[in-house]
Parts: structure tokens; C-alpha cells; sequence
């Protein structure tokens, strides 16, 4: 499938800043019609959500609405185009200097004005069957994203601490049972750590390691809806490593061995 052109190269700048902090923000890089479509798509998918999607809000008894879905691009045209077609896979690429990458997933994260839930401190790697270090995830801003909307936080340098932490259930429960440490209570450490915001406008992107420690506040307070398209790379040295009690995924291919790489129908190679 073409692929849209990148809207100008990634800079030695930002390849650097991403493995330093382990978090970019790139602005404008996703045009009008991106925008235009993706948002189109988010509406398709609230009103018809799939097997996976979730209301994290309800889940939790909390007000407003926080809808979470994911392997969106196997039942919707325009996010299957997005990750085949956009300049997503191959900002991914630069930024991670890798020959090849996969679609690991894409997600919709939408939080609606008058939304107190918060995004648990995480990481995003040990929620799925992968090992590996060239992984990242694309968070889209189709709306505009302020603090107070809910625009992410992310823990500068993390990805570099050399632990892997539990994942945080998002919604009422948790089935995440490996073991391994929880994440430290980062709002305590604030004054011992670097954290990034970034306020961000339609078409801008932030792009985080996988393990990047990051949290989002609620959008209880703003008139503006968060709705976010995030899409998940894997690179070069990623390989399939199953585990118990990890986020649910559709069918994994069963020719797929632990240490396999990870290219099959569900993860599919998209540059390289």
C-alpha cells in the first residue's frame, strides 16, 4: 500500500531526544485528512465497539466516560489505512533507527469532558507477550490536549532504569499477575524527577518508549473531548514471549514460538 510521505525528516534532535527521555513530541506530521478520518473513525467505533473495547469510567463507578478499544485496524477501514498508510510506521522507524517494523496494535483512548478517571502510572511493554527494546507507541491528538483535558505525563528517562514493573489494571480489576515490582509511587518522587506534558493540537503526536513510565490525569474540568488514536511499533530485536495473565489480545497465531520473531496476519511487517 503507498504510504503518505513524511511532512519533513525526523531530526538528529528528536532520534536523540526519543532515546534519551524516551518520550518526543512531533508537531503536524498527521494532515487535515488524517485528522478528518481518524475522527470519523473514533465516532464509528463508539457507537460500535468491539469484543475488546471497555467503559474504564463505569468500570470503576466513576463519573463521565472513559472508552478504551483496542486491534482496531482488523474491523475498521480508515485505522486499517492509518496504520498501513499514514506516516505513523515510518516515524516509528526513524526514531527507534530500525530496518523493519510491526504493527503491534492500535487503541482508541478517549476521555469525554466532565471525566474524573485518571490513567494509572505504567509502563506499556509488560502488558503484552513481547520482549525486546525497540518498542513504542504513537499517542495521535485529534482534538486539542491540555493538562487539563487529560494530556499525558511522562516520567523522562525511565525507560532506562533497567526494571520492568507490574501493569496497572486500568479498569475495576486486575488480571495482571506476573512477578515482577509495581510501579514506585511516582506523584510522591515528583520533586526527584523529570516529567514531560506536552499541550498539543490536532495532528500533533508524542511518541514514547515502551518503557517509558507514564500516567494521564481525568478530563473533569475542561469542555474539550480527548480523543486519542495510539498505535503500538515493534522494531528490529522483538520477539514473541508469552505469559500468563497479560492484556487480552485476539487469537495469537499458533505457529508463533517464544523467541519467535512476531511478523504474522496479526502483527504485520509494515516497513521493512
Amino acid at each position: 500500500m503507498p504510504r503518505s510521505p513524511l511532512a519533513r525528516d525526523i531530526t538528529d534532535d528528536e532520534i536523540r531526544t526519543f532515546d534519551e527521555d524516551g518520550v518526543v513530541c512531533l508537531r503536524g506530521f498527521f494532515s487535515e485528512q488524517w485528522i478528518k478520518d481518524m475522527r470519523n473513525a473514533a465516532e464509528d467505533c463508539l457507537q460500535r465497539p468491539g469484543d475488546l473495547h471497555a467503559e474504564l469510567a463505569s468500570e470503576r463507578g466513576e463519573v463521565g466516560r472513559f472508552f478504551h478499544d483496542t486491534f482496531i485496524w482488523l474491523r475498521n477501514e480508515a485505522c486499517r489505512r492509518f496504520v498501513f498508510e499514514s506516516p505513523a510506521a515510518q516515524i516509528a522507524a526513524c526514531l527507534m533507527q530500525s530496518q523493519k517494523i510491526n504493527l503491534f496494535f492500535d487503541q482508541w483512548l478517549i476521555k469525554e469532558p466532565g471525566t474524573a478517571t485518571k490513567t494509572p502510572w505504567h509502563h506499556d511493554m509488560t502488558y503484552w507477550p513481547i520482549d525486546g527494546f525497540q518498542i513504542c507507541t504513537l499517542w495521535l491528538a485529534l482534538d486539542p490536549v491540555t493538562a487539563e483535558s487529560g494530556a499525558v505525563e511522562y516520567v523522562k528517562g525511565s525507560h532506562r532504569w533497567g526494571q520492568k514493573f507490574r501493569p496497572a489494571s486500568f479498569g475495576s480489576g486486575s488480571q495482571y499477575t506476573e512477578d515482577i515490582p509495581e510501579v514506585p509511587d511516582i506523584d510522591t518522587m515528583r520533586g526527584e524527577l523529570e516529567i514531560a506534558q506536552f499541550n498539543l493540537e490536532p495532528g500533533d503526536c508524542t511518541v514514547h518508549h515502551g518503557l517509558l513510565v507514564h500516567a494521564a490525569p481525568g478530563n473533569l474540568t475542561s469542555s474539550t473531548r480527548r480523543r486519542a488514536h495510539t498505535s503500538r511499533w515493534a522494531g528490529d530485536d522483538v520477539t514473541f514471549f508469552p505469559r500468563d495473565g497479560l492484556q487480552e489480545m485476539p487469537p495469537i497465531p499458533p505457529e508463533l514460538q517464544s523467541g519467535d520473531p512476531i511478523d504474522s496476519d496479526l502483527w504485520p511487517r509494515i516497513v521493512g
